[in-house]
């Protein structure tokens, strides 16, 4: 009789048949005992095999087990019996195929091991199950290269590839991608976002010139989808259509998703430089008398998106010559004073409106527009300063912090000025 043969001659648990007596006892101390068979143990076990070497007549084998992995060493004396074409069938779960793993790895059941690493490497985990499979398949050696070769580190080409693809879906650069359309956009978007995460990892997608060659390709589509969307505002039939609203919406939310990214890739001056480029044409749409009172969403995200810029330049982030950054500011300066106040009017007679500044946003855009005037030349910030004072909204934002520093600085610069001709005396005597 072959061993194919033999081995279906034996039951688990046949007690009639039984020359091995497994005891497996729990932290309780209490045994439970499980009839088995030698030829079975010794063919599909080294452990047992080794245990059983040299012994005749009927045996007893005791292991002891813990709480977790009492139930999993049952269940490897049931697999035990099964043949190679069954057993692989016979796994339901990740959590148990881990478990049976760890306990046919200590007893060096090589059958039902590579039964579970089959297993394992062929159907889908859970990130808590990944962790636990690491810390498995991390002993087995070379026998679990299948599993590792599903969670090991991709080459630098491949992650450059895979990046660049999401970097065409997110930004649209390819067109829309029936039928997913949207969808696949915004979870390309995610997970660009989640690829440029600080870690490790972050230098394969941001060093490479080619990736942010694409990046600026993707901005520029998007700056252009922006711009006609902007510019078809002003023509539409109905400016209440629900279509036209949604898509200059999309165009500025996806501006604003690509302006979250860029810093990271030390692409913030591309955005920073085409904002400022169409800075006045976006104004020129939004102020017209045909939207004086429609679109509150989109008139509040352009606030949002430009404090963002703004952000950027006035904390030193982007550099750009002051007449640009003078420039910048005396755009949209006024319309944010504009705006702050309008909002609030429409909220204050609209209950629910969910497009009011809130606190927040508004203290963030003072600082910013503070830190911005003092980089500015003395006499671009006077100006700035005067026209603010003369506004009839000069409550916000409140630029009392620069004007104050504006003047002590103007002071000293003046004393300076007075006291310089002496201080170089006083140097050359002292020499």
């Amino acid at each position: 009789m072959d061993n194919a043969n033999a081995a279906k001659s034996y039951k688990f648990s046949d007690r009639s048949t039984s020359d091995v007596i497994i005891r497996l006892r729990n932290k309780e101390g209490r045994p439970e005992l499980f009839y088995t068979h030698s030829f079975i143990l010794k063919t599909k076990s080294k452990f047992f095999a080794e245990k059983l070497s040299g012994l005749n007549s009927l045996s007893s084998i005791e292991i002891h087990c813990s709480d977790f992995d009492y139930d999993y060493h049952v269940d490897l004396l049931r697999y035990l019996y099964l043949s190679p074409d069954t057993l692989l069938d016979s796994w339901d779960s990740v959590k148990s195929a881990i478990g049976i793993l760890q306990v046919s790895s200590t007893l060096l059941c090589e059958e039902i091991t590579l039964s579970c690493v089959q297993y394992l490497e062929a159907v889908p985990w859970e990130d808590k199950e990944e962790e636990e499979i690491l810390k498995v398949v991390s002993k087995l050696g070379p026998i679990a290269m299948p599993i590792l070769a599903r969670i090991q580190p991709v080459d630098l080409v491949a992650a450059k590839n895979v990046f660049l693809s999401a970097i065409r879906f997110a930004t649209s650069i390819g067109g829309p991608c029936p039928p997913f359309g949207d969808e696949l956009k915004n979870s390309a978007q995610e997970q660009v976002e989640y690829m440029l995460a600080e870690d490790e990892d972050t230098p394969l997608v941001t060093a490479d010139e080619e990736v942010k060659e694409e990046v600026k390709m993707g901005l520029s589509a998007m700056y252009l989808s922006f711009e006609k969307d902007l510019s078809a505002l002003l023509y539409e039939p109905d400016l209440l259509s629900e279509k036209s609203e949604k898509s200059i919406m999309q165009s500025l939310s996806d501006l604003e998703w690509i302006c979250t990214i860029l810093p990271k890739m030390d692409l913030m001056k591309d955005f920073v430089s085409s904002w400022a480029e169409i800075s006045s044409s976006i104004l020129r749409v939004v102020e017209d008398k045909k939207l004086e009172s429609l679109m509150w969403g989109f008139k509040k995200k352009l606030i949002e998106l430009t404090a963002k810029v703004l952000e950027a330049v006035g904390y030193g982030n982007v550099i750009i010559p002051a007449p640009s950054r003078v420039q910048l500011l005396r755009i949209w300066l006024p319309y944010i004073r504009k705006m702050k106040p309008l909002l609030d009017s429409v909220g204050d007679e609209e209950t629910g409106f969910p497009f009011k500044m809130d606190e927040d946003l508004c203290q963030s855009i003072e600082g910013t527009i503070v830190s911005f005037i003092l980089a500015l030349p003395s006499n671009d910030q006077a100006d700035i300063l005067t026209d603010w004072m003369k506004a009839e909204q000069v409550r916000y934002p409140d630029l009392s912090e620069a004007f104050e520093i504006w003047c002590y600085r103007t002071k000293s610069a003046k004393r300076r000025l007075i006291e310089g001709p002496d201080r170089v005396l006083s140097l050359d005597l002292s020499n």
